[in-house]
């Protein structure tokens, strides 16, 4: 079981140092999710069409801790001030990651593959930037929009073990920039998420890397 996690890991680091996708299945005992990760640097529209389709999901961008200061970009939950944002009764976690949303200013509506796929790709590009500033980014994305930020934990895998974390904390065993693009895998009978069994299944019949949230704490964290 070692070997086979190790195994699934090395794959998982080769497929995003290339920009491809993999999945990332985070705990049975979390929110039992698998979700279909990209290098944000290496999406295009026909990514996007797979994140939809495949996935189906929310599509999000997460960033690091360091990033989103960069950015200015807050924990959504901390900036607003309204009586629904009540986050005492979430079963999985202690608060959400979410941030903002944003489009990106050469786009139309930004919810088009197009749209979205330009939007994904600079978060990326400008993630690795450490002269990109707040300034620079809101002269390039405008909120709201239709790509979700989400806002990792500062300390990675040490703090928390979301797909947030787990995504951002193998771009940076693969050396690629501290953006990483996501979708849930849901069931198109059930509705509910997809099953680890077919995950998996899915993930062999088009030879990509599964691998299990423990395997990426274990050698990650």
């Amino acid at each position: 079981m070692q070997g086979e996690s190790t195994g699934a890991l090395d794959r998982a680091v080769a497929a995003f140092r290339a920009g491809d996708p993999v999945l990332v299945h985070d705990a049975a005992d979390r929110e039992g999710e698998t979700d279909l990760l990209y290098p944000a640097g290496a999406v295009t529209a026909e990514a996007v069409t797979r994140l939809r389709n495949d996935g189906g999901g929310l599509i999000f961008v997460a960033l690091t801790a360091a990033v989103a200061d960069r950015f200015d970009l807050p924990f959504l939950h901390e900036a607003i001030d309204h009586p629904a944002n009540d986050h005492t009764d979430l079963g999985y976690d202690a608060h959400p990651s979410f941030s903002l949303t944003v489009n990106h200013r050469d786009g139309f509506t930004g919810v088009t593959d197009d749209d979205r796929a330009l939007t994904i790709r600079r978060l990326g590009e400008v993630s690795d930037d450490d002269t990109y500033g707040v300034d620079d980014f809101a002269a390039e994305f405008r909120t709201p929009g239709h790509v979700h930020l989400l806002r990792a934990a500062a300390g990675l895998l040490d703090e928390r073990h979301g797909h947030t974390e787990l995504g951002l904390a193998l771009a940076r065993e693969a050396g690629v920039a501290p953006a990483v693009a996501g979708c849930e895998m849901l069931d198109d009978e059930t509705g509910g998420a997809l099953s680890t069994a077919d995950a998996r299944a899915y993930a062999e019949r088009r030879d990509l890397p599964f691998v299990e949230g423990a395997a990426l704490v274990r050698a990650l964290s």
